[in-house]
């Protein structure tokens, strides 16, 4: 829901970073590594409870995330890249709710799971719709310029970082932020189900 507001806003820094990066040589591929490098390890930091490295790492990952698209628009873009970056986006969603769980598995596992759940349900319902989207030849720029068809909704990127950074400065809400942000990510399939219906039906 928040992802064109924070785009308009933070893709001008992005802009001006992505042409420092593409002058050194530095690909989008390899930031995008980076990235998911660094986010793999803000799952770690967590897992060990240290919320604020975590928070930190979390931040910079995500940075990282929108990088690598701005320094894939200035030295090209490949099929491969845009499939990585999706790939390990869902590695990095998955990861620190994974974390969590391991910091405190009495009280964070089961709700560590159904945030995990609701985001392969969401996830399943934004991917299949991009599928049919490019058999049918649509396209979008309501997210900027994207590999695939990019479904707006309810829960989007900027969303799911908020949970994560309030989670690591308050890591005791986590099961409560697990369990509303988890019931935003369902409503939020039925609603790009119920588009797709409309759309394909």
């Amino acid at each position: 829901m928040l992802d064109g507001w924070t785009r308009r806003r933070i893709d001008p820094a992005l802009e001006r970073l992505a042409r420092l990066v593409a002058r050194t040589g530095i690909s989008a591929d390899a930031v995008t590594l980076a990235a998911f490098a660094i986010g793999a390890l803000a799952a770690v930091a967590i897992a060990f409870e240290l919320f604020l490295l975590g928070l930190v790492l979390v931040v910079v990952s995500r940075i990282g995330d929108g990088l690598d698209g701005a320094v894939a628009r200035i030295r090209g873009k490949t099929d491969y890249g845009g499939y990585l970056d999706i790939v390990l986006d869902f590695f990095f969603y998955g990861a620190i709710p994974l974390g969590f769980a391991l910091a405190d598995p009495g009280a964070n596992a089961v709700p560590a799971a159904v945030l995990v759940f609701s985001f392969y349900v969401n996830g399943a319902s934004f991917l299949a719709f991009a599928i049919l989207a490019e058999r049918r030849r649509l396209s979008t720029v309501a997210r900027g310029e994207k590999s695939i068809f990019f479904t707006t909704g309810l829960a989007e990127a900027t969303e799911t970082i908020a949970v994560f950074v309030l989670a690591c400065l308050v890591p005791a809400w986590f099961p409560l932020l697990a369990y509303v942000f988890a019931a935003v990510c369902f409503y939020t399939a039925l609603s790009r189900i119920v588009l797709a219906g409309r759309q394909f039906g």
